[in-house]
């Protein structure tokens, strides 16, 4: 069932993607504000409190809607199932951002590839030129892809199905939201959201770099993330960038300020104004490095695809 339903999910996704602004979205932006609201007091353990009540909020009426379609037949859990990982997922959500900057890039169109980067990390970028506009796209599409797609694939995978799912994109919501807006990034009500995601994304993230080592230059994949991740202050955004480019053979993260500046999630690297730091290995970044952003992450898809159809056909057959 876990591989028809990913299956199925992905299969609809690129028939209909949901959009960013969607109602799922928009209800999640609510309960987090709402939540935040009625717990927070300026203290960190009113935060994990709050933490704990949303997660649970979103789990439990998942858990139990779950146990009843199991209960009325095989077709209604898959069904369920399927909802769930479509609503979960985004592999197409923010694809237009990465194809439309391509394709204005490729046209010699930078200022509309710096529009469209704006629009998507949220950060300035009218001071980039193509190969900074470039990397950033390729950085901000591993990490979307990631937090997606592989982490929602690795918790649905886990003996608690669809809640999985929807406790790893919750959490990574409330990381997000609790510690991003300025009147909390200062405040200790959110360091428990981040710490909290932090160790739900320590085995997804470690398993993204593995499959982007294996599809790509496992050699270079494995030394910058050995070498190179703890660059990054967000390990788990290092790992995933520094393997994601060595298997390219694409130096990502290069300590540059004007386009540290506007690395995504606020991953700036860590002294970044260093004239003495040994560069990653690769290449500097091109708008032909697009394309081989593409090639890996639908790579790194089938990876998981092909270990998802071989673990359930063992079960089948066990």
């Amino acid at each position: 069932m876990t591989f028809l339903s990913i299956l199925f999910a992905l299969l609809l996704e690129q028939l209909h993607p949901l959009r960013a602004d969607n109602p799922i979205n928009g209800g999640l932006h609510w309960l987090a504000q709402r939540i935040e609201g009625w717990f927070n007091a300026g203290q960190s353990h009113h935060g994990k409190m709050a933490w704990f009540a949303a997660i649970i909020i979103v789990m439990l009426p998942t858990t139990l809607v779950y146990w009843l379609c199991a209960q009325l037949g095989f077709l209604a859990a898959l069904l369920w199932n399927i909802a769930i990982v479509y609503a979960t997922l985004g592999l197409r959500r923010y694809s237009h951002y990465f194809t439309s900057i391509q394709l204005a890039l490729s046209a010699g169109d930078e200022d509309t590839a710096r529009t469209l980067l704006s629009e998507w990390t949220g950060q300035d970028a009218s001071a980039l030129d193509a190969g900074e506009i470039s990397r950033i796209a390729v950085e901000a599409a591993l990490l979307t892809t990631h937090r997606n797609v592989f982490g929602v694939f690795f918790w649905f995978l886990m003996p608690i199905g669809p809640a999985g799912a929807v406790m790893y994109r919750m959490a990574e919501y409330l990381a997000e939201t609790w510690n991003a807006p300025e009147h909390l990034q200062d405040e200790a009500f959110g360091s428990f959201a981040a710490r909290a995601f932090y160790w739900i994304d320590w085995i997804p993230a470690r398993l993204t770099a593995v499959a982007f080592a294996v599809i790509g230059n496992f050699e270079d994949a494995i030394y910058a993330w050995r070498n190179f991740a703890g660059r990054w202050h967000d390990e788990a955004i290092g790992i995933i960038l520094a393997s994601g480019g060595g298997a390219m053979g694409v130096r990502l993260g290069a300590p540059e300020q004007s386009a540290a500046n506007v690395l995504p999630l606020d991953a700036a690297l860590v002294d970044v104004n260093a004239t003495d730091i040994e560069a990653p290995p690769g290449d500097a970044p091109t708008p032909r490095a697009l394309q081989s952003t593409v090639g890996l992450v639908w790579r790194a898809l089938l990876l998981w695809m092909l270990l998802l159809l071989l673990l359930s056909a063992a079960v089948w057959l066990g």
